[in-house]
């Protein structure tokens, strides 16, 4: 998968530098009609992956600050160090839920199911690029279970359904396949002590590996929604402000990748934009990484709501 998915990303990145002045950097990517949300708090989506406009409730400047302070105090109360979480591992129990129609459409295959775990433990492993970082997370199936439901196919009465299928605790990471016009959405975990019903990430599951969405369909949308239901922000966050992401090595950006366009730098600050991370919205072929300091978030994150 790893040199079919190279050959795929240098035919991108050559196709993007070229074509890269037609469309505003700005601009979300175009996925038919669809968008991706990417995160989900009291009921609300997160931002447009492969799509134009924004769907989410807005995390300000504030409201990260607040949440950094909170997670700062769990993890002092539970006397946590930095050693430990750089030597941390951690096995995440994964459940799958395929939201089919009543005439089959989205009934994907155990195959796939299989495949989307394992781009999972290969992205959160760095197994895409020497440069990326082994974030101490793996992931094993769980379990499978399949409904026949038109309405929860189309992500219809998503709360209700969520609630009534979720399976675990809050370690454990329920995955909703089904067909809407996002690619993903994904919940925080700082949101799961008041709404722990709907934890989890809502998937397209046209865009899980040998799906029918172009450019969206290695796998790699569960990829980007299980960063933000770690706690990782996308690396446009805030825009181009030194508060950004919270993440000191992905350099800010003041607006989401469209594509692969390599060199794109679209702020100021020192850096170029990280097109390569999980957390921006490159296509997936462009997709590589997880930085040091994300992996650093995430389990920081982990230990202060998930573990």
């Amino acid at each position: 998968m790893r040199i079919t998915k190279l050959l795929t990303l240098a035919m991108v990145v050559g196709a993007t530098s070229i074509n890269v002045a037609l469309a505003a950097p700005s601009q979300a990517r175009p996925v038919d009609d669809r968008v991706s949300a990417c995160v989900e708090g009291e009921g609300h989506g997160a931002s447009a992956r492969g799509g134009h406009g924004v769907d989410h409730r807005d995390v300000s400047p504030r409201e990260q600050r607040a949440i950094a302070r909170k997670t700062k105090a769990r993890l002092r109360a539970q006397g946590v160090t930095r050693a430990e979480l750089r030597n941390r591992s951690v096995s995440v129990p994964v459940y799958v839920h395929v939201m089919a129609a009543s005439d089959g459409t989205g009934d994907v295959t155990d195959a796939q199911i299989a495949d989307q775990i394992d781009v999972l433990n290969e992205t959160f492993a760095g197994g895409e690029s020497p440069d990326a970082a082994d974030t101490g997370f793996s992931f094993s199936l769980a379990g499978t279970d399949r409904f026949y439901n038109d309405a929860w196919h189309q992500d219809h009465a998503s709360s209700k359904y969520r609630k009534a299928t979720r399976q675990g605790g809050a370690n454990a990471l329920n995955i909703w396949l089904v067909d809407f016009k996002y690619l993903g959405i994904a919940t925080f975990p700082w949101d799961y002590q008041r709404n722990g019903g709907i934890d989890g990430i809502r998937v397209h599951y046209d865009s899980l590996p040998g799906g029918g969405i172009a450019n969206y369909d290695l796998g790699e949308t569960a990829t980007h929604e299980a960063g933000h239901w770690f706690g990782l922000y996308h690396t446009f966050q805030g825009g181009c402000t030194e508060l950004n992401d919270e993440v000191a090595d992905t350099p800010a950006q003041s607006s989401p990748t469209s594509g692969c366009p390599a060199g794109r730098d679209s702020c100021e600050l020192p850096g170029l934009d990280p097109i390569h991370n999980y957390m921006d919205y490159s296509y997936d072929s462009c997709y590589t990484e997880f930085s040091p300091g994300q992996a650093s978030r995430a389990q920081s994150m982990w230990a202060a709501y998930r573990g």
